[in-house]
């Protein structure tokens, strides 16, 4: 490691991946530096940031002279240098398989069909200027709950926590991707009481403050107007949003 630099975390809350590493390594006391990139700014398209990490996307950690992109490459990276207590990435050969299980599955699915319900419902309206038409959103609604259902049917069952009895990486990455929906409206939380517990117990694992400080963001994003969003960026996205949402 390079002299006298530190643990660097390039990071923007409004994004699950990143909110998860920053509870993860907030949690763990690991100390690094908090590099705000802001995407609406379009702060990971810079010439600076690049040089973190080519693909131009957060999160991103820097080590010295070590650099990596990809949060759960990342978060084993914490893990593994800071060894932190076996719970949050099992020793035990098949509660690690359960986490590596759900890590592996969760891209598409949880986060993937939750950020698409975000995106559709507070990003596009407000680069369009008109909400999506209720049969589009009803269409994402219903893909976001057939993957709540697997969740809480394969992942969880009737277990406390995605592993067993202690939180790990999976409940954590888990519940910080169900947050991303419930930031654009949406209380998945409500009707689901099994979830709604785990959701508690997740939260009291890492602490109930850190964690509500870590969403306080993604909770208030009906305050996010067109303005704050850099003009260059406003027809990429429009573009991006109007292409997922199909």
């Amino acid at each position: 490691m390079g002299l006298g630099l530190g643990l660097e975390l390039y990071l923007d809350l409004l994004s699950q991946p990143c909110r998860a590493l920053y509870i993860f390594a907030r949690a763990n006391d690991i100390p690094f530096e908090f590099k705000r990139v802001e995407l609406m700014k379009g702060q990971h398209k810079t010439e600076e940031f690049r040089k973190v990490n080519a693909l131009m996307k957060v999160p991103a950690l820097k080590d010295g002279s070590f650099t990596l992109a990809e949060s759960i490459a990342i978060l084993l990276y914490l893990v593994r240098k800071f060894k932190t207590p076996d719970h949050w990435y099992p020793s035990d050969l098949q509660k690690r398989a359960r986490v590596d299980e759900y890590l592996s599955w969760q891209h598409a699915n949880i986060r993937g069909k939750g950020s698409k319900f975000f995106l559709t419902k507070v990003l596009l309206p407000l680069l369009t200027g008109q909400p999506l038409p209720p049969e589009k959103l009803e269409g994402i609604t219903e893909e976001l709950n057939v993957v709540l259902k697997q969740f809480e049917e394969k992942f969880l069952q009737d277990k406390p926590f995605i592993a067993g009895s202690e939180v790990s990486l999976a409940d954590l990455v888990a519940l910080v991707e169900l947050m991303q929906p419930v930031g654009a409206g949406y209380d998945l939380f409500e009707d689901r009481p099994k979830l709604a517990e785990w959701r508690r117990r997740v939260e009291e694992a890492v602490g109930k403050q850190l964690f509500q400080e870590a969403h306080e963001g993604i909770l208030n994003s009906k305050n996010l107007t067109a303005d704050k969003i850099a003009p260059e960026l406003l027809e990429q996205f429009k573009h991006q949003l109007l292409k997922q949402a199909g």
